[in-house]
């Protein structure tokens, strides 16, 4: 009987060693590898231990920073503020002097957008609108923070007879449109006969809460269940505590989403209302105003609507846009490394 024969190693000819198996046959089977020094394997999964991780705002930020979408809208939504607080860094020219001899005339030097049909110059009345329409959507928004947030937040963490009923009082209002429900209340007699910039945020406050109640509600359910809350808890947190102080911050990223996105809605209802009439006072200016007024002029003259209907176009796009960056920045699925 025939012994097999013994493993045979062959010395590499070549910069690459090659190793030669056993002969169990006429044909022998080479098996390449590379050098070590070719295949640095200690830094592929090298990690920088010095490096302080990141927060969820600190990853969210690193992600935004890079992003076009963020940027750009980011910039806007900046010219708009300082805009609305400051026009008359934009234009020296009063909104109010108008000459019925410029009427529905084109852009001349220093006039960049030519006149209304009263003789107003456009491009003025636009940098001084642009502060009723951003405090409208500004305080709107503060105010459907507090009263959606703490509604939401109460529901979603004691849960129980509290839930229920709130729930059912959000269904309530969440039934109303908007815009319709903010109509009725500003026909109303205490509202028409004191129309201003203030009567116009409660309206459209009691009305835009309920979405904000939902989001909360939804943040705070999920995050109540966490690790930290139970740790929290069995260290002597009472609940209210624990709530402030652990579950709201940590629910706090689907929450500034949606306000930012209603931000732009709440601007976008205020030139709604005004539009219809029943809005801001024809003495304050705004953009809604602006277009409900050059609606007479919108055939022969259609570039006196155009112009602050784009002013208030881009603004609503560019918080829409600035929303949108800041979900998928904070949204864990979407996040890469």
């Amino acid at each position: 009987m025939s012994k097999n024969p013994t493993p045979e190693f062959i010395e590499p000819a070549g910069p690459t060693p090659r190793v030669r198996a056993g002969k169990t046959s006429s044909r022998s089977i080479e098996h390449f590898v590379a050098p070590l020094a070719e295949t640095p394997l200690q830094s592929v999964d090298k990690v920088d231990e010095s490096a302080t991780p990141l927060s969820m705002w600190g990853q969210a930020w690193r992600s935004l920073r890079t992003q076009p979408l963020f940027i750009i809208s980011a910039l806007l939504i900046i010219l708009v503020i300082v805009v609305a607080a400051f026009p008359g860094l934009f234009t020296h020219t009063s909104p109010t002097a108008c000459a019925l001899e410029f009427a529905r005339k084109g852009p001349m030097p220093g006039h960049p957008l030519g006149f209304t049909f009263q003789g107003c110059d456009i491009y003025a009345r636009i940098m001084h609108g642009a502060q009723a329409s951003v405090l409208v959507g500004l305080f709107t928004t503060i105010a459907v923070l507090i009263i959606g947030g703490t509604f939401g937040a109460l529901a979603g963490y004691y849960g129980g007879w509290l839930d229920a009923i709130l729930a059912r009082i959000t269904d309530i209002f969440f039934a109303l449109p908007l815009i319709l429900g903010a109509i009725i209340i500003m026909q109303l007699p205490a509202f028409r006969d004191s129309k201003s910039i203030w009567t116009v945020i409660i309206t459209l406050s009691i009305f835009g809460w309920p979405q904000m109640a939902r989001i909360t509600r939804g943040a705070v359910i999920e995050a109540k269940s966490s690790d930290y809350v139970m740790a929290s808890r069995s260290l002597g947190l009472s609940k209210f505590k624990t709530l402030v102080k652990h579950v709201l911050p940590n629910s706090l990223a689907p929450v500034i989403v949606i306000a930012t996105i209603s931000l732009g809605i709440f601007i976008v209802a205020e030139a709604t209302l005004s539009f219809l009439g029943v809005g801001l006072p024809p003495s304050v200016m705004s953009w809604g105003n602006d277009i409900s007024d050059a609606q007479i002029s919108l055939r022969n003259d259609p570039e006196i609507l155009m112009w602050p209907a784009l002013a208030l176009s881009i603004t609503v796009l560019s918080f829409i846009m600035l929303g949108d960056a800041v979900r998928d920045a904070l949204d864990p699925k979407a996040r890469k490394g």
